[in-house]
């Protein structure tokens, strides 16, 4: 296994499949044979925009850090050959658009025992991220009124965590039909259609006025931020997940923000946790069907068609939920 078919970033917008070398693991990493890897928002972020301005062209595999495989070869005692793990890498050191990464033991968790398909499991990567978001201020919820913004898996799962939290009631909006269809699976009340209905007379249709106690923006988008402040009720919360889709300053209603004494918060760096336990704690509540992830990955193509792919996400096209790269 001296080459391997892999994605590589080679300008802003052009991901192609090419031949590139397989890194031999060093002492506390895992070379891991990938099967299974998924597109995320912030790839589609990273690959048309530029966002975070990792440099181009970029490595093997680079920008996929959401990931499911078998280990090849382990330089560290915790795993073996053979075991199957979920990646979840640094997003400098993520490689997994490619038939093999070569990363670093503390970014892989064993898979559970499950019997269902491994890209169930797969999910638990989004899962994670968003988990170790919710957790890190803890909210009552019981009672509230949630909103979210965007309603891709992240947001899905921001919908899914609201109403486990006993939320009396979940809003969400998005541009796709096909995602607030979706949505109110995993506990949308009330779904909001951005592009042709209004959202915040929406908004103020079911708060009595009052706007909501709780919004997540899980988009990354410039507009929906600087459209959240005027969907939060007074002394209401805000947490801003989504990857910004520039590195560019960007508007926020600052005068509404400070009259209504808004809180909001950002929330990065998941693959830092220790012992990576929202990742954890994600695979052991889709391996034991709490969260039904079944219906999330509505495509699957080949590493080749990787351009194909990421074209399906950015459009949402053809009923595009997730998208699923395969290694055939």
């Amino acid at each position: 296994m001296d080459s391997m078919r892999a994605a590589r970033l080679v300008e802003l917008g052009n991901l192609t499949c090419e031949e590139a070398p397989v890194r031999p693991p060093e002492e506390g990493e895992l070379l891991v044979r990938t099967q299974r890897a998924a597109i995320c928002g912030s790839d589609l972020h990273i690959v048309y925009l530029g966002s975070m301005m990792f440099p181009i062209p970029g490595p093997p595999g680079f920008p996929g850090h959401e990931g499911v495989g078998d280990v090849v070869e382990s330089r560290d005692a915790a795993f073996q050959p053979g075991d199957l793990v979920l990646t979840c890498p640094w997003p400098t050191e993520s490689g997994c658009f490619a038939d093999f990464q070569t990363i670093k033991a503390g970014y892989c968790l064993k898979l559970p025992a499950y019997d269902g398909p491994i890209e169930h499991l797969l999910m638990a990567q989004q899962f994670g991220s968003v988990l170790y978001a919710f957790r890190q201020n803890p909210l009552d919820l019981v009672g509230k009124t949630v909103m979210v913004l965007g309603q891709g898996s992240a947001g899905n799962f921001f919908a899914y965590l609201a109403k486990r939290a006993g939320a009396a009631k979940v809003i969400a909006s998005d541009k796709s039909e096909a995602r607030l269809a979706a949505s109110t699976r995993f506990g949308v009340d009330v779904a909001v259609k951005a592009e042709r209905d209004n959202v915040l007379d929406a908004v103020m249709d079911h708060t009595g006025g009052e706007g909501v106690d709780f919004l997540i923006e899980a988009v990354g988008s410039s507009e929906a931020l600087l459209q959240s402040v005027d969907l939060v009720r007074l002394g209401g919360e805000m947490l801003l997940f989504g990857l910004p889709d520039t590195s560019e300053p960007v508007l926020i209603n600052y005068h509404d923000f400070f009259r209504k004494r808004l809180k909001a918060y950002a929330v990065v760096g998941a693959q830092h946790e220790p012992n990576l336990v929202s990742f954890r704690h994600a695979l052991k509540l889709i391996a034991g069907r709490e969260i039904d992830v079944s219906r999330l990955i509505t495509h699957t193509l080949p590493i080749e068609r990787i351009d194909e792919a990421l074209e399906i996400a950015r459009e949402r096209s053809d009923n595009a939920l997730r998208i699923s790269i395969d290694f055939p």
